[in-house]
Parts: structure tokens; sequence; C-alpha cells
């Protein structure tokens, strides 16, 4: 089962102050942790949205908007892309996690569409 691990934005994230030394170290040790695990296939962090752009469809129309966005903690700052056994290994793995923000905050498990979840 492949999820998408998504890290919610904070204020802090979104005016683009960056965690500290330490906490990017514990990061990269539990990023190792993953991947030794062989459960990782991707991550990154992402800058705030006064950096993104978003693209609104309507019908044949669009319209871009240009960042920055609300409700930071509705927005996501990074990311992981995991392949795990099923639901309860990927919250296993989140709850060992160093909090990604010097605050409180949030990390939401998605589970991605396979294809054939499709048909």
């Amino acid at each position: 089962m492949r999820v998408l691990v998504l890290v919610k934005a904070t204020e802090d994230s979104e005016r683009g102050i960056l965690p500290t030394t330490d906490a990017l170290e514990a990061m990269g040790r539990y990023n190792d942790l993953l991947r030794n695990a062989g459960i990782l296939r991707a991550a990154d962090g992402l800058e705030p949205s006064s950096e993104g752009k978003r693209v609104a469809f309507d019908g044949s129309g669009r319209k871009i908007i240009d960042g920055p966005f609300a409700q930071p903690r509705e927005l996501v700052a990074g990311f992981w892309l995991w392949e795990v056994k099923d639901m309860d290994e990927a919250v296993a793995w989140v709850k060992r996690c160093p909090n990604p923000m010097p605050g409180a905050s949030e990390v939401e498990i998605r589970p991605l569409q396979e294809l054939p979840d499709l048909r």
C-alpha cells in the first residue's frame, strides 16, 4: 500500500522559518530509518505558499492565482511517499517521527488510489 504522508504547514513555515539544525538532523536520522526499513520512496519539503501558484479550472477556462494562500494549517509544508503494508504501519511510523515543526503541528496520512481502485 502506498501512502502520501503530508506535513501540514504552520504560520512559521509559511513565513519561511526553517527548522533548527538539531531538528533537521533528527529528521535526517528518521528518514534514514525509513530508508533502511524499505518504506521511503520519496521525501521533500516545500517552499512557502507565497512562492507557489494555483490554477483554477472552470470548464475550458483557466485562472492563475498567486500565493500566498490562506489558512496555513490547510496547506502542505512537506511530504513523504511510503510503501507500507497497511494504514496501521503508516500510523506507527508517523508516531515515531520527530515533530516536523518548532511548535504544534499535524501530519496527515492519505492512501494513494491505485489503478485497480479506479476501475
